[in-house]
C-alpha cells in the first residue's frame, strides 16, 4: 500500500509541476521587467488596491513588508503599491508573455482612474 501511495504522490507532483510551468510568468521575471507606469498618488495604497480589484478581472493580492502587490491575469501584470509620505507610489510592470487578459490601454485607463 505504501508503494501505491508513493506512486500517486509522485504522479501528482509531476502533474502539478507541469501545470505550473504552462504559460505563466514567474514573480521574479515580472519584478525584473521595466516599469511601464511609475507614478505618485495622493491616495492611500489600500484605496488604490480596492479600486483596481473592482475594475480588473482575476486579481491576486500579496501584501509584503508594507507594500501591496496586485498580480493581474495569469501573471501578465504586476502592480506594486508602496505607501509614501505623500500618499503612495504605483509601479506597473508587464510580462513579456501576453495572456490575452487585460490589454495595455485598459490597464493604463484603470490605473489612471484609481490613482486620481
Amino acid at each position: 500500500m505504501t508503494l501505491h501511495r508513493l506512486i500517486l504522490v509522485t504522479a501528482f507532483a509531476s502533474a502539478a509541476g507541469a501545470l505550473a510551468a504552462c504559460g505563466s510568468t514567474s514573480g521574479p521575471e515580472l519584478r525584473a521587467a521595466k516599469p511601464m507606469i511609475y507614478v505618485s498618488s495622493a491616495r492611500a495604497a489600500s484605496d488604490i488596491s480596492d479600486c483596481l480589484q473592482r475594475r480588473l478581472p482575476s486579481t491576486q493580492v500579496i501584501r509584503d513588508q508594507g507594500s501591496t502587490e496586485l498580480i493581474v491575469g495569469s501573471n501578465a501584470w504586476l502592480v506594486t503599491l508602496t505607501p509614501s509620505g505623500y500618499g503612495s507610489t504605483v509601479k506597473v510592470q508587464q510580462s513579456a508573455s501576453d495572456d490575452g487578459g487585460v490589454p495595455e490601454p485598459q490597464m493604463r485607463f484603470d490605473v489612471a482612474r484609481c490613482v486620481v
